[in-house]
């Protein structure tokens, strides 16, 4: 499928192609009624800062009425808000003041299952005779000549058999993520027309697009086989049956034709699965499906080894990837932190030494490359990962079940928590740190989630006030972005790409293009590329004190240095 000139047109000079977006974790980011739950007023009365800090969209993680299973990824009506997060009618206010201030909002779209209290699923749960039974995937359990089981091998991503029995029928229920997530069947015409309509309720409410999470899972393999490999041992490689399945682009093309090109909205696809080759099909200029996707392969540089720290050399391999895959025919959705994933400063950089140099230093190679940059909660103070007493601590199903799952199997509960403490999905949900008060300054109750010990020295109130923090220093990267057009249109080039430690690269062409040098290690590295003369009236921004020299086409970069330079050809 394609689309018209004028179509390819108004994509390439989409208004989100210039935008900073900002990530909210409503249940963390700010209470406003003092019962240690983040809220919508809360977010409400934090927009001034948003503002101030030059953010252009809100992203909300899911908001929606849901019994919590997955801190609200298990949705029991899209059409509601959760009670502990306010109302519609603070909903409306919400939008009504972010579009005030000249800011746009997005929300989750979690379409690949719903909870297991959705009125949908509690209908097709009724009976086989239902009429809502075909509307998530229901199967008669194996027989093999033995008792029954699961119908096929496939492990749920959370743990455990991806199947739930549903002793009254006597079948299963597909749930790739919790058991309390039954996944919707996509194959069901009257189940995504319903879909449809949904969305098409929100956006006539006048939000301003949506994140789809979990898309790339949408479509399953046909007649759900086995996976030769559930457990994925490397000596038989395997792909899901549920990951980027052909013909998940024409559910795609479907849902966006019923929804998103009807309206002047952006949209984001968590599209885990889909490499830098098959991007084009998803986001190209051409195609006119979603406007970027969130792509993963970074992620899995430490998710392979999380002690081992930085590769710098992998994550110039995967960053390059994609700014050439997508570069003059899609776009870029560029992050290093989520809700989903470690504080990245904990992982990759160095928080007993260089904590602020490193914070800093991660943020300038990631947010200069050609795509609209994300920033999560917290990340823009330096947030690190917290601290965990026991398994009490931590509130995520993920790393509960990892837990039942890895003691059970006889491994000493200190290492479990050890690793657990490393990868959490906790660690990005602890309270926002506002202040050194308690509670971090984002309650006057009891948190939900235990705020991580350090808020005391790492806040936004103490920030704000600091010419050097790392906040202002994100207030800077921002400010550099919206001054430069180059750094929204400029082509990627990069530079010594073999370097083990630094990391650097030109945006745009020719006299007046931009140079970016990182230092991502702990130990002095000398830059050097020839032609490409640096003068010290060409330095728009650098993390540290740079003292002034002469032109030149080397420097030598202290640990976690970053410099930016205009520059022109010898």
């Amino acid at each position: 499928m394609s689309t018209s000139p004028d179509s390819v047109q108004r994509f390439r000079h989409a208004w989100w192609k210039d935008a900073v977006a900002y990530q909210i974790y409503p249940r963390s980011f700010m209470d406003s009624n003092g019962d240690g739950i983040g809220d919508l007023p809360g977010i409400l009365a934090r927009l001034d800062y948003l503002q101030w800090l030059g953010v252009d969209v809100i992203w909300i993680c899911p908001i929606y009425r849901s019994p919590n299973d997955d801190n609200g990824y298990d949705v029991s009506d899209y059409q509601a808000i959760m009670a502990e997060f306010g109302t519609m009618a603070d909903f409306d206010r919400l939008l009504s003041e972010v579009h005030r201030r000249g800011m746009r909002l997005i929300l989750d779209l979690v379409l690949n299952h719903t909870s297991d209290e959705h009125a949908w699923f509690v209908e097709s749960r009724t009976s086989p005779e239902s009429p809502k039974r075909d509307w998530y995937i229901w199967r008669d359990g194996k027989t093999d000549g033995k008792a029954g089981g699961p119908p096929n091998n496939w492990e749920s991503i959370f743990g455990g058999p991806a199947w739930e029995l549903d002793e009254a029928s006597g079948q299963y229920f597909l749930h790739l993520f919790s058991r309390r997530q039954p996944d919707l069947n996509w194959e069901c015409a009257p189940m995504r027309e319903a879909l449809y309509g949904m969305v098409r309720w929100w956006l006539d409410k006048g939000i301003d697009g949506f994140r789809l999470d979990a898309v790339s899972h949408i479509r399953k393999a046909p007649g759900l086989p086995d996976m030769p490999n559930p457990k994925g041992r490397a000596q038989v490689p395997c792909f899901p049956l549920h990951m980027n399945v052909d013909g998940v682009l024409d559910h795609l093309d479907a849902l966006c034709e019923h929804t998103f090109r009807h309206y002047d909205v952006m949209t984001v696809g968590e599209a885990n699965g889909v490499g830098p080759a098959e991007a084009v099909e998803w986001v190209g200029e051409r195609r006119r499906r979603l406007d970027m996707i969130f792509q993963f392969e970074h992620l899995a540089l430490w998710s392979r080894n999380p002690r081992a720290g930085l590769d710098v050399a992998g994550l110039k391999r995967v960053f390059g990837a994609w700014q050439k895959a997508l570069g003059g025919q899609g776009w870029n959705a560029l992050f290093i932190e989520n809700h989903d994933i470690p504080r990245v400063v904990s992982l990759w950089g160095d928080v007993e030494q260089h904590w602020r140099d490193s914070a800093t230093a991660l943020a300038t190679v990631y947010f200069l490359l050609q795509g609209t940059p994300f920033i999560y909660q917290g990340q823009e103070i330096g947030m690190t990962n917290t601290v965990f007493d026991g398994i009490a601590d931590f509130d995520d199903v993920l790393a509960r079940n990892r837990w039942q799952e890895r003691v059970a199997a006889g491994e000493r509960p200190a290492d479990v928590l050890a690793d657990l403490a490393i990868t959490a999905r906790d660690n990005a949900r602890t309270p926002m740190q506002w202040s050194a008060a308690p509670g971090a300054g984002f309650t006057t109750g009891t948190p939900w989630l235990k705020p991580n010990p350090n808020h005391a020295r790492i806040n936004v109130a103490a920030q704000e006030a600091d010419p050097d923090s790392v906040l202002n220093y994100y207030r800077r990267l921002i400010g550099l972005r919206k001054a430069e057009r180059v750094l929204v249109e400029g082509a990627y080039h990069p530079l010594m790409a073999s370097h083990r430690q630094i990391y650097a690269y030109c945006r745009g062409e020719g006299a007046g293009r931009l140079v970016v040098i990182v230092n991502l290690g702990k130990r002095p590295a000398r830059y050097c590329h020839a032609g490409l003369m640096l003068a010290h009236e060409g330095l728009l921004l650098a993390n540290l004190p740079v003292a002034p020299h002469a032109p030149r086409d080397s420097l030598q970069l202290r640990p976690y240095e970053a410099r930016v330079y205009r520059v022109g050809a010898r």
